[in-house]
């Protein structure tokens, strides 16, 4: 079960060919005071996993959430145009990591467990039209840092260093697999029994 009502997310869990369903969880992602970008990330999966736990006790629940963090701060989600040129104007030239947090609960099972796959991203240095015209096409006001690199956020982009590729995107799947297995949930096996993942 996906703790997640991010498309990003669910089109990612899909890759692994599990059948799953989508459950909103109702969580608070106001960061606490002080809170470090990937501490706010941690706490956040955690939160939404467990939240989702709560109402399904049986299923393997996954959550995750994800932070952009630069000079210390959280750049979360922009909302809003002007918000996500202000964003791209700061990483214009810089380098920032993208914390990903992941959690897997399942209550029936007294299982709980976490994992973080932080991604470091070097921009280009964007001229204001580079980001106008990247915000007027792709519109990624849903995305921290305002760019989706899946997509053509990657031409904002000079280098990405990760060791779980889709964690920039908003699900590390290695890890994923791994958190599941140790849940008892084995991707391949589940994979092979049921060949036609559903979302609902």
């Amino acid at each position: 079960m996906l703790a997640s009502t991010s498309r990003y997310r669910r089109e990612l869990l899909e890759r692994l060919r599990l059948p799953f369903d989508v459950v909103a969880p109702e969580v608070d992602e106001g960061a606490l005071p002080g809170e470090a970008p990937a501490a706010l990330a941690a706490r956040l999966a955690l939160a939404k996993a467990q939240a989702v736990a709560a109402q399904h006790p049986q299923a393997v629940v996954i959550g995750s959430d994800q932070v952009c963090e630069l000079d210390g701060e959280a750049l979360g989600k922009p909302g809003t145009h002007e918000r996500a040129r202000a964003q791209l104007g700061r990483l214009s030239g810089r380098s920032a990591v993208f914390h990903t947090a992941l959690a897997v609960v399942c209550r029936a099972r007294g299982f709980e467990q976490q994992d973080a796959a932080p991604v470091r991203v070097q921009f280009r240095a964007l001229a204001d039209d580079e980001i106008e015209r990247y915000l007027r096409l792709e519109q990624p006001y849903d995305c921290a840092g305002a760019a989706k690199c899946e997509t053509l956020g990657i031409a904002l982009v000079e280098a990405i260093h990760s060791d779980d590729p889709t964690a920039l995107v908003g699900l590390p799947l290695i890890r994923t697999a791994r958190l599941l297995r140790a849940a008892g949930v084995d991707p391949l096996g589940a994979a092979a029994a049921a060949p036609a993942a559903r979302a609902t």
